[in-house]
């Protein structure tokens, strides 16, 4: 059950700020964070004790989940078998925390819905959801757990595919998933010569390149993968595009206020320091295909 009561709310608040330490813990052990928040399993706060319930989207893509489905829920990916990136984290993070693999329980939460303001059926949420100060009102962020830059994905043969800087990309019609820092990188740094179209999902977006509707779709760099391999028969990666100003990265979402968010700091924090984030990025992204980097001039 839920306890967001002020002091905890202060505490958490308190946590952010400072940071949390790195040091290993069985799940034995009671460790604390920073702000003096328990990390026992049997004192978090969550949804139903005992279980961490982590929300992600349906369909799950390559390469943050892999391995296929069995399932007649999950489509293309089943969460729930620690393959791909994002939930062999989430199982890291879980056993940092005393979870058994069959104490995580997933369910879908479609992307936008993570960080709006109230109340939420999750403990955390791991969706490629990049952190902002504007999503940081309305729900709490973990630290990073990916940092991570945007890319072009176009079709091959289409004058857009030749393009390696944003004065050959301003030409052409970009789209991409409303609501993300996709769509925020377009109209910010690439400013096109005409407005980007907007999709409420990325499938429509894929849709709309494969009819030509849009040139090129600007979406994370990893998940250009599948789309460009899988979701379209002719599809390319253009480019990787440069990071300007602050660093973007991926942070896990928790109801605003948790102190839960303090342990998986805590967590992130032992999963760097002893590599094995390095290694789960090593084997489920960086080990995948390289693309060129598109340059601002």
């Amino acid at each position: 059950m839920r306890k967001l009561a002020a002091l905890a709310l202060l505490a958490v608040l308190a946590g952010v700020a400072a940071g949390c330490g790195g040091s290993k813990s069985s799940s034995s052990e009671t460790t604390t964070a920073t702000t003096g928040t328990s990390c026992n399993k049997s004192q978090l706060n969550l949804i139903k004790a005992g279980q961490l319930t982590v929300a992600t989207g349906n369909p799950a893509y390559p390469p943050w989940y892999e391995g296929g489905t069995k399932s007649s829920f999950w489509k293309i990916n089943d969460p729930n078998n620690g393959e791909g990136y994002e939930s062999a984290v989430t199982y890291a993070i879980a056993k940092q925390l005393g979870f058994t693999k069959p104490e995580v329980k997933w369910i879908a939460v479609a992307f936008n819905d993570t960080y709006r303001p109230g109340p939420k059926n999750f403990d955390i949420a791991i969706q490629q959801i990049s952190y902002n100060p504007q999503r940081a009102k309305a729900a709490t962020f973990s630290n990073s757990y990916f940092d991570e830059n945007q890319s072009v994905v176009g079709l091959k043969g289409t004058p857009i595919a030749t393009a390696t800087t944003f004065s050959d990309l301003k030409k052409y019609k970009l789209g991409a998933q409303v609501g993300t820092t996709s769509y925020d990188y377009i109209v910010n740094n690439i400013k096109p010569d005409s407005n980007p179209q907007v999709y409420d999902e990325l499938n429509g977006a894929i849709t709309a390149l494969k009819n030509h509707q849009i040139d090129g779709l600007v979406t994370d760099f990893p998940g250009a993968y599948y789309i460009a391999d899988v979701q379209l028969s002719n599809g390319v990666i253009v480019g990787r595009l440069p990071t300007i100003g602050a660093e973007e990265h991926f942070g896990i979402v928790l109801e605003k206020g948790n102190s839960l968010v303090s342990c998986i700091n805590k967590a992130l924090a032992t999963l760097k320091q002893d590599g094995t984030l390095q290694q789960l990025e090593q084997k489920w992204i960086t080990g995948k295909a390289k693309a060129p980097l598109i340059t601002q001039s």
